[in-house]
């Protein structure tokens, strides 16, 4: 367990145990992002890839009296210009009935933490342009959005037609 600082709520690393409960923060995640139709991932996927023979993510829980309230995907990036690694934030989800109480402040607090120990120069994240509520939280922080910089994405057919020379 990792003290917060809040009473009676918890942070702690998930393992493969924790696959249907990360599982299921995950589809909560998609609904509220209105993507719940592109969520696809299955308990079988999760386990294998967040706790199998190569670790992709890692999963911080957050519980509140021993129920999960929230999680934090997140894994290593790195930075050339730093020669430094950091640490990219997939996901960041607290069910809707337990925020405002300062968990997801919490699990951003700890991964600050945890980039600085690892000797990470970033920690950096991407939100939806009409999540107005993360972004005004993420501004009072003291985060800044990356001007001048757009996400591309390969997936699905796009994906296996780029590497098809490679396949």
């Amino acid at each position: 367990m990792i003290a917060t600082g809040i009473e009676s709520f918890s942070l702690r690393f998930a393992d493969r145990s924790d696959a249907p409960v990360i599982l299921d923060l995950v589809r909560g995640l998609a609904e509220y992002e209105r993507l719940a139709d592109e969520c696809i991932a299955t308990e079988e996927q999760l386990a294998e890839t967040l706790f199998g023979d190569r670790l992709f993510a890692e999963v911080i829980l957050g519980e509140f009296e021993g129920c999960p309230v929230g999680f934090a995907l997140f894994f290593h990036s790195y930075s050339t210009f730093l020669a430094r690694p950091g640490i990219y934030l997939e996901d960041l989800f607290v069910y809707p009935e337990w925020r405002g109480r300062g968990f997801g402040r919490a699990m951003l607090e700890y991964l600050a933490h945890l980039a600085v120990v690892r000797g990470c120069g970033r920690l950096e994240w991407s939100v939806l342009d009409w999540n107005e509520p993360a972004i005004r939280f993420y501004h009072r922080l003291g985060a800044v959005p990356m001007d001048g910089w757009t996400t591309f994405r390969l997936t699905g057919e796009s994906l296996t037609l780029l590497a098809s020379r490679w396949i």
